[in-house]
């Protein structure tokens, strides 16, 4: 069973909520987010990249960073900017972008159904990250950017969510990326009970995006319960804030990769080692993959399609079909010496939002030697390591559209 609960919202004052709500701390730097937090006070990045309110040489990290944050939450309550809705209720949250839509609830999900797995993991986590995003909630005394859940779709749950959609959103609006959010308030008591029991009978959720908060809510969670020797299993802090798609609304886009050298191999010597593994073709034009297991690369000015040869890879573990691990198992390990791309300066990772223009600049413009294009992991090899207790390598997946933080957050009781 999957144990979701309706909660009591803070909210933004619904003729600011497309001021307030804001990109998730993660997409960006603390220099882009001054640039856009500049002349408005009401954006959310007061809250999730606080450093933007001081001074501009000091360290995300400081101690004084996370109080900031806190203070300007408080402050964002007290002004009205947002408020907490009376009653809990769950809501349902649309985002379009682009021909993609993709409805979830936003819900507090079980950090002890965490524990046990039955909200299932497919990346390992930092301990630094963590360590963030737990002084972070600690310090608000707030879960302020959601996780990002999935599920395999039921009608059940599709029929419900359908009867939500048809009422008045309570917001609606388009964001500076042109990506459109809409809101409802799921406040009829039935419906609630209904939701709560379609879940029910849902065996797993798996995290999408949010393996840091999600960790770091578990942590919070843990250090609370020592600290109350009249715990329940009941208290806010039992349950983190999340936003759960059904899989087939789901858009991965392609992680690709640029590597700084070619390890000592003029681009000829390095083709020929590739093609030990790989079918390397030269290809005229930007080379995007249209199935797995082949890649573009950009190379001295030129585009090839590699393709990967048989044998080279496990065909029936989950883990080392992948695209990702091909590549890395077979290339960037092997000829490139990039032994563990978690930590090597000479590796790094480009969103499949920015194109494949963005991987020609990188090697053209930005010092970088080769870049490899990928075709998207899919959900269902997402789901199928999860459900394997297997880990994916890092960066496997990119996720769009990106969640607004801001727009619905979970109190883990009252503000300090």
């Amino acid at each position: 069973m999957s144990d979701v609960r309706p909660f009591r919202g803070v909210r933004p004052y619904k003729a600011l909520v497309k001021k307030v709500a804001s990109p998730p701390y993660d997409v960006l730097n603390s220099r882009e987010a001054r640039q856009m937090a500049e002349g408005n006070p009401y954006t959310f990045l007061h809250v999730n990249k606080p450093e933007i309110d001081l001074p501009d040489d000091i360290d995300p990290h400081d101690e004084r960073v996370y109080e900031r944050g806190a203070q300007n939450l408080r402050l964002m309550m007290d002004k009205g900017v947002i408020a907490r809705d009376e009653k809990p209720f769950f809501y349902v949250y649309k985002q379009i972008m682009g021909d993609h839509a993709q409805v979830g609830l936003v819900a507090a999900a079980s950090v002890a159904e965490y524990e046990k797995n039955l909200i299932k993991k497919h990346e390992f986590t930092r301990p630094d990250k963590e360590d963030d995003r737990v002084k972070h909630i600690d310090h608000q005394n707030a879960q302020v950017g959601p996780v990002f859940l999935t599920y395999r779709a039921t009608r059940q749950m599709d029929s419900l969510i359908e009867t939500v959609m048809q009422n008045e959103p309570e917001y609606d609006f388009v964001s500076e990326d042109e990506v459109r959010h809409t809101l409802w308030v799921v406040n009829a008591e039935q419906m609630i009970n209904d939701i709560r029991q379609a879940f029910a009978a849902i065996p797993a959720l798996y995290v999408a995006d949010g393996h840091h908060r999600s960790a770091a809510a578990m942590r919070i969670k843990q250090q609370r319960q020592a600290a109350n020797p009249n715990h329940t299993g009941e208290e806010s802090y039992n349950f983190f804030l999340s936003v759960i798609f059904p899989h087939n609304q789901m858009q991965i886009l392609d992680y690709n990769r640029v590597v700084k050298d070619l390890k000592g191999n003029t681009p000829a010597e390095f083709l020929q080692k590739i093609s030990e593994k790989f079918d390397v073709t030269p290809n005229p034009v930007p080379c995007k993959p249209e199935t797995a297991h082949s890649f573009g690369m950009y190379l001295s000015g030129e585009w090839y399609q590699l393709t990967a040869k048989p044998g080279t890879f496990a065909d029936s573990d989950p883990v080392k079909r992948l695209d990702v691990s091909i590549l890395q198992e077979n290339l960037l390990n092997p000829v490139l010496g990039i032994e563990n791309p978690r930590k090597d300066t000479r590796i790094d990772f480009v969103g499949g939002i920015r194109g494949l223009a963005e991987l020609e600049k990188r090697v053209n413009s930005d010092g970088w030697a080769v870049a490899f294009a990928f075709f998207p992991t899919s959900i269902d090899e997402l789901m199928a390591i999860a459900d394997a207790n297997e880990v994916m390598p890092p960066k496997s997946t990119w996720f769009e559209p990106k969640l607004r933080t801001g727009l619905v957050i979970h109190l883990l009781g009252d503000l300090a």
